[in-house]
Protein backbone atom coordinates (compact mmCIF):
# COMPACT_ATOMS: atom_id res chain seq x y z
CA UNK A 1 0.00 0.00 0.00
CA UNK A 2 0.98 3.41 -1.01
CA UNK A 3 2.02 5.43 1.84
CA UNK A 4 -0.24 8.98 2.19
CA UNK A 5 2.73 11.04 2.22
CA UNK A 6 4.65 10.21 -0.43
CA UNK A 7 2.82 10.69 -3.65
CA UNK A 8 1.58 7.92 -5.95
CA UNK A 9 4.45 6.33 -8.36
CA UNK A 10 3.86 6.88 -11.80
CA UNK A 11 2.76 3.72 -14.23
CA UNK A 12 6.26 2.82 -15.61
CA UNK A 13 7.41 2.58 -11.87
CA UNK A 14 4.84 0.05 -10.79
CA UNK A 15 5.65 -2.00 -14.07
CA UNK A 16 9.60 -1.93 -13.15
CA UNK A 17 8.65 -2.74 -9.31
CA UNK A 18 6.16 -5.61 -10.35
CA UNK A 19 9.12 -7.14 -13.18
CA UNK A 20 11.58 -6.91 -10.61
CA UNK A 21 9.79 -8.73 -8.02
CA UNK A 22 8.25 -11.17 -9.98
CA UNK A 23 11.51 -12.13 -11.23
CA UNK A 24 12.66 -12.52 -7.87
CA UNK A 25 9.96 -14.46 -6.60
CA UNK A 26 10.84 -16.89 -9.76
CA UNK A 27 13.99 -17.71 -8.71
CA UNK A 28 13.65 -17.69 -5.09
CA UNK A 29 10.57 -20.02 -5.30
CA UNK A 30 12.09 -21.66 -8.61
CA UNK A 31 15.77 -21.51 -8.38
CA UNK A 32 15.20 -20.30 -11.98
CA UNK A 33 15.29 -16.36 -12.99
CA UNK A 34 13.41 -15.44 -16.19
CA UNK A 35 15.08 -13.64 -19.08
CA UNK A 36 12.81 -10.82 -19.01
CA UNK A 37 9.76 -9.64 -17.04
CA UNK A 38 7.19 -7.65 -19.04
CA UNK A 39 3.99 -6.20 -17.21
CA UNK A 40 1.55 -3.46 -18.42
CA UNK A 41 -1.15 -2.61 -16.70
CA UNK A 42 -4.11 -1.62 -18.36
CA UNK A 43 -6.61 -0.20 -16.38
CA UNK A 44 -7.95 -3.06 -14.56
CA UNK A 45 -5.89 -5.56 -16.08
CA UNK A 46 -2.36 -5.90 -15.69
CA UNK A 47 -0.99 -8.23 -18.64
CA UNK A 48 2.63 -9.94 -17.70
CA UNK A 49 4.71 -11.92 -19.87
CA UNK A 50 8.06 -14.09 -18.83
CA UNK A 51 10.70 -14.78 -21.49
CA UNK A 52 12.82 -17.78 -20.86
CA UNK A 53 10.28 -19.16 -17.83
CA UNK A 54 10.69 -22.50 -18.40
CA UNK A 55 12.92 -24.16 -15.58
CA UNK A 56 15.27 -26.95 -16.46
CA UNK A 57 13.30 -29.68 -15.29
CA UNK A 58 10.58 -29.25 -17.81
CA UNK A 59 13.18 -28.32 -20.48
CA UNK A 60 14.31 -31.56 -19.47
CA UNK A 61 11.14 -33.35 -20.31
CA UNK A 62 10.18 -31.83 -22.99
CA UNK A 63 13.20 -32.54 -24.52
CA UNK A 64 13.02 -36.20 -23.41
CA UNK A 65 10.03 -36.04 -25.43
CA UNK A 66 7.62 -35.72 -22.37
CA UNK A 67 5.87 -32.74 -23.24
CA UNK A 68 2.61 -34.07 -21.87
CA UNK A 69 4.60 -34.19 -18.22
CA UNK A 70 6.91 -30.88 -18.65
CA UNK A 71 3.44 -29.19 -19.13
CA UNK A 72 1.30 -30.86 -16.32
CA UNK A 73 4.17 -30.11 -13.78
CA UNK A 74 4.74 -26.42 -15.37
CA UNK A 75 0.86 -26.21 -14.56
CA UNK A 76 1.32 -27.33 -11.03
CA UNK A 77 3.88 -25.11 -10.36
CA UNK A 78 2.20 -22.17 -11.59
CA UNK A 79 -0.42 -23.17 -9.56
CA UNK A 80 1.74 -23.32 -6.40
CA UNK A 81 3.21 -20.11 -7.33
CA UNK A 82 -0.39 -18.25 -7.79
CA UNK A 83 -1.27 -17.00 -4.37
CA UNK A 84 2.72 -15.82 -3.48
CA UNK A 85 2.23 -13.95 -6.73
CA UNK A 86 -1.13 -12.35 -6.22
CA UNK A 87 0.22 -11.12 -2.78
CA UNK A 88 2.83 -9.68 -4.16
CA UNK A 89 0.99 -7.73 -7.10
CA UNK A 90 -1.68 -6.63 -4.59
CA UNK A 91 1.37 -5.36 -2.16
CA UNK A 92 2.91 -3.35 -5.34
CA UNK A 93 -0.49 -2.02 -6.79
CA UNK A 94 -2.35 -1.13 -3.52
CA UNK A 95 -5.08 -3.27 -5.18
CA UNK A 96 -6.82 -6.56 -5.03
CA UNK A 97 -6.47 -9.45 -7.59
CA UNK A 98 -9.94 -10.67 -8.75
CA UNK A 99 -8.32 -13.37 -11.05
CA UNK A 100 -5.23 -14.65 -12.30
CA UNK A 101 -4.73 -16.03 -15.72
CA UNK A 102 -2.28 -18.07 -17.13
CA UNK A 103 -0.43 -19.99 -19.90
CA UNK A 104 3.15 -20.79 -20.81
CA UNK A 105 4.35 -22.08 -24.74
CA UNK A 106 7.30 -24.74 -23.91
CA UNK A 107 8.44 -24.30 -27.09
CA UNK A 108 9.09 -20.74 -26.88
CA UNK A 109 9.88 -20.54 -23.13
CA UNK A 110 7.22 -17.87 -22.60
CA UNK A 111 4.98 -17.57 -20.00
CA UNK A 112 1.72 -15.42 -20.32
CA UNK A 113 -0.58 -14.14 -17.85
CA UNK A 114 -3.95 -11.34 -17.30
CA UNK A 115 -4.22 -10.56 -14.18
CA UNK A 116 -8.28 -8.85 -13.16
CA UNK A 117 -7.63 -6.43 -10.88
CA UNK A 118 -10.49 -5.02 -8.16
CA UNK A 119 -9.71 -1.28 -9.27
CA UNK A 120 -7.90 0.80 -11.30
CA UNK A 121 -4.43 1.15 -9.42
CA UNK A 122 -3.72 4.67 -8.07
CA UNK A 123 -0.85 6.36 -10.12
CA UNK A 124 0.19 9.98 -10.94
CA UNK A 125 0.81 10.92 -14.05
CA UNK A 126 4.19 11.91 -15.06
CA UNK A 127 5.46 15.63 -15.21
CA UNK A 128 4.23 17.96 -17.77
CA UNK A 129 7.79 18.11 -19.15
CA UNK A 130 8.04 14.44 -19.93
CA UNK A 131 4.52 14.67 -21.51
CA UNK A 132 5.98 17.49 -24.19
CA UNK A 133 8.69 15.04 -24.87
CA UNK A 134 6.56 12.58 -26.07
CA UNK A 135 4.27 14.89 -28.34
CA UNK A 136 5.11 14.50 -32.20
CA UNK A 137 5.48 18.13 -33.64
CA UNK A 138 2.26 17.80 -35.10
CA UNK A 139 0.46 17.50 -31.34
CA UNK A 140 2.40 20.97 -30.69
CA UNK A 141 1.52 22.78 -33.73
CA UNK A 142 -1.95 21.46 -32.85
CA UNK A 143 -1.63 22.75 -28.89
CA UNK A 144 -0.28 25.80 -29.74
CA UNK A 145 -2.81 26.43 -32.36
Amino acid sequence: MQSSQSPDPTRGQLERTLSQRIQALYRTQLGHRPDKVTCNILGEKLMIVLEEAITQAEQLLSDAGREDLAEQVHFDLDKALQPQLAKLIEEVLGVSVTDLLSDAKLDTGRTGMIVILEAEPQVREPSAKAKLKKQTPYDLDAAEA
